[in-house]
């Protein structure tokens, strides 16, 4: 049986401990708009763009150069009926050696399809983790959308990776 929650995989040639620190680097591949810890076991940061999305995670599980998961503790869509729904579900990150690479396996856990924001999370998160993170991990700089317009913003999201 296919396991219907988002997921992403990418290959890198930097090593777990590099791929491990850029994750927990949130503010630079994912938004300046955070506040709070983000690389702590049991701390809670919350994101925001703008009046469209804002969530609060909390970090519940860190292992060093292997795994990094938030629960979305709290969560609000402007653009859905059920405005929270990402409540509840799990941001995973799976670090792990892959021959002489290193793979993030990102997995939404909860976010799938019957869900009203499949289609524009699955693209965003795609966008985030194949494009920004993947940046940020080669380069030393992500793609952040701090002082962009809407548009840049829904281009950047709906833009397949």
């Amino acid at each position: 049986m296919s396991n219907p929650n988002f997921k992403s995989s990418i290959l890198l040639d930097q090593t777990p401990k590099e791929v491990f620190d850029a994750i927990n680097n949130v503010r630079s591949w994912w938004s300046e708009n955070i506040d709070g810890r983000t690389d702590e076991l049991g701390a809670v940061f919350k994101y925001r763009h703008e009046d469209i999305h804002r969530c609060t995670m909390k970090i519940v599980e860190l292992t060093a150069n292997k795994k990094i998961v938030w629960l979305v503790e709290d969560n609000y869509f402007s653009f859905t009926e059920d405005k929270t729904e990402w409540k509840g579900t799990k941001v995973i990150f799976e670090i792990a050696r892959k021959g002489d690479k290193t793979e993030i396996r990102f997995t939404h856990e909860g976010l799938v399809p019957g869900y009203e924001c499949f289609d524009i999370c699955s693209n965003a998160w795609g966008s985030y983790i194949n494009r920004s993170l993947r940046k940020l991990i080669a380069t030393g700089k992500g793609i952040l959308l701090l002082h962009t317009s809407r548009a840049t913003f829904a281009e950047f999201l709906m833009t397949p990776t």
